[in-house]
Order: structure tokens, then sequence, then C-alpha cells
């Protein structure tokens, strides 16, 4: 089965009938917000009904959700439009109910894939959620590991086809130890890029066995980087978290001093004010309907939300699930979590440290 994507339509309540006969209940616990602010004030665990799918989506019983930093932003108003709604969007588990119109999975198949987090009121953080887009999970990749996948592959391969990566590019990915950065190692190497990473003491080792060259983040980086490239890279893409603490600055000047003072052959996944600043391209480049605001946080409008939804490259899912099984690709995965202990994955998330994934499980799953 290969990744099945639906556009937006009505909701059917035909299709789960008979899932809910089956059911002592119909509903179920989800981790939402009421309203936009910041993700510890707005987020509660509540108890809300199980949603239905709609024509094109399937229901899936989430065996485990993995959480990144577009959760928090969501949490404060990266998209606007209807509340409530949930976070969590990366999910592993088992087909529940299928919409009418879904041919390919049936209830019980395992699949990965990404809940539809701009039309539903819940998202992956939950007992059940909605998919719009999935793949087969592979008989020998386990829910955890299958759920680490979906944002941190998408992000990076997208990253990298904006930077047009290929054959021969000399590539630096700062910030290799975050999941994206970790993830754009792996996808680089495997398209024949030579490539140059800076990470910390937890993956560095890892990261120079799948090929590339590693070097520590600090003062004379990018010196060290031109050292071990001969000359300076060809392109560096930015997936280090900036301003966790008061110690964390931006890493652009010396990202922009490696690739020969070129700022536009620098592109950031994180660091948007300072993009602005000096030039760098970011995720967004030239994408209508969206802004930077006086923070530096990207703001999305309504038919822009739905674009970067539809345009999202979730085909490349079952790729690198099947890539994942044979033991050629992985995520880190840090730590994992009862859902009834979101707070404490959130403050490790937010602080900048979860060297890996963060991924919570549903209570009776855990």
């Amino acid at each position: 089965m290969e990744l099945h994507k639906s556009g937006q339509a009505a909701r059917s309540s035909v299709a789960c009938q008979i899932q809910y006969d089956h059911q002592e209940s119909i509903t179920m616990k989800t981790l939402r917000f009421q309203y936009f602010g910041e993700p510890a004030d707005v987020l509660n665990l509540e108890e809300t009904a199980i949603p239905v799918p709609g024509p094109g989506q399937i229901r899936v019983t989430v065996h485990a959700c993995g959480l990144t930093p577009a959760d928090w932003a969501l949490c404060r108003g990266l998209f606007p439009g209807s509340l409530p709604r949930g976070i969590g969007l990366e999910v592993a588990g088992t087909v529940d109910a299928v919409g009418d119109g879904v041919t390919d999975v049936v209830p019980g198949d395992r699949v990965l894939g990404v809940p539809d987090y701009v039309g539903m009121p819940v998202a992956g953080a939950s007992e059940f959620s909605v998919l719009s887009y999935w793949s087969a999970i592979p008989a020998s990749l386990g829910y955890v590991a299958a759920a680490s996948l979906p944002m941190a592959v998408e992000t990076a391969y997208r990253s990298l086809d904006q930077l047009q990566v290929v054959a021969g590019t000399k590539l630096l990915v700062h910030g290799a130890g975050t999941t994206v950065g970790f993830a754009a190692v792996q996808i680089a190497l495997l398209r024949g890029a030579q490539v140059f990473a800076t990470a910390g003491a937890t993956y560095a080792d890892q990261l120079r066995a799948f090929g590339a060259q590693v070097t520590n983040y600090g003062e004379g980086m990018a010196e060290r980087i031109k050292t071990l490239a001969g000359s300076s890279v060809d392109l560096a893409l930015d997936t280090a978290p900036v301003n966790v603490s008061s110690s964390v600055f931006s890493s652009l000047p010396d990202l922009i001093q490696a690739v020969g003072n070129d700022p536009r052959r620098v592109l950031t996944i994180v660091d948007f004010a300072g993009a602005a600043r000096l030039g760098t391209r970011t995720s967004f480049d030239a994408d209508e309907g969206i802004s930077i605001d006086d923070t530096g946080k990207p703001v999305v409008d309504a038919a822009a939300a739905e674009r970067l939804a539809r345009e999202l490259r979730h085909t490349v899912l079952g790729e690198f699930a099947r890539l994942a099984a044979d033991g050629r690709f992985m995520i880190p995965v840090a730590r994992t979590f009862p859902l009834k202990e979101w707070r404490a994955a959130l403050e490790i998330s937010l602080s900048g440290k979860a060297r890996g994934k963060l991924i919570l499980i549903p209570d009776r799953m855990s």
C-alpha cells in the first residue's frame, strides 16, 4: 500500500456506525486546546466524541503519537481556523474505520500517517485519530519507530528539495542531532550528497557512521566546516533550535560564512527572525499568505494553511517506513510517555534538550 491522500470533505457518519456498535463508549481522551496561547496554558486532556472519518479518510486506534515543535506552534496560532483543535501530527496505529471511497485499507491494518489537524477538532495525541494521509507500517517496524517518522521525514525531504540537493552537493546540516537534522543527513546521503554536520556528542558518532563528517557547535564552526570540506560548502540547512535559552543564539552568520557569504544558499526551518534580518531562505519562501511577525514567528492565513497541507511531501512516507524496517533509516527516540503525562513531555520539548523524538502512548496502550 502506498500513501493515500484525501482532500477536505464533508464528514460521513455511515462509515463508523458498525465500529461504534462494538465499542463500550463513543467518547475518547484527547489532548487539545480551546483557544490560542502558550502550550502549557492552553492544552488540556479532555473527553470528547470519537471522530468520524469523512470520504477518503480513515480513523485509527492510536498506538503511538510523535511530538514536534509544530505542535507548540499550532497552540500559539500558527494556522487560523475553528477551535478546538488538537496536537500530535505523527501517528502510528491500526485502522478502526474507513470513510467512503477508501479501498486500500481495512480495519485492523497497521498504518502510519498525518492526522487531519486542520479540519478536525482533534489530532494525533488522542485515543483515536482521523488521517488524511497514510502508508502501511511494514511488519518488522514497531509503532513507536513508525510514529517517529512522518514530520521529520517530510520536513527534511521538502527542505532538501527546496535547496535542490543532488548527488555531489556539498551540504552542511546544522543541528544534525535534531530529528529533522538527523533525517536530513540520511536523506542527503541517500541522494549522493557529501554531507557535513554539526552536532553534539549524543549523536555525533552515529552521524559519522552514516557517512557524514561531523564537528561540534560554537566558536570557529564555519572555519572547521571549511577545513573538513576543503572549501566553502555549496548549501546549508539550519535545523538547530534558537531562543530556547539565553545561551543559544542564531548561527545563521556562521552558516552564511560557511557557504561563501551568499545568504541565499542557506535555508532555515527555525530562525525566521534571523532570516528576515540576514536574507537567508526559509521554509516559507515565496509562499503567499505567510508573513513573519515582530517576534520572528510565521503567521499563516487560512488559505495558505490549506495549501501547505496539500503540498507537504507525505508521498515519501511509505518509502522511508520500508527503509526503517530494513535498518537503513531511523529517527532516534529519546523517551515515551503515557498520554496523561503529556506535561512532562512538553517541558522537555520546550527546553530544546529532548535529544531525540518524544512519543506519547495512549494510556490504554501503555
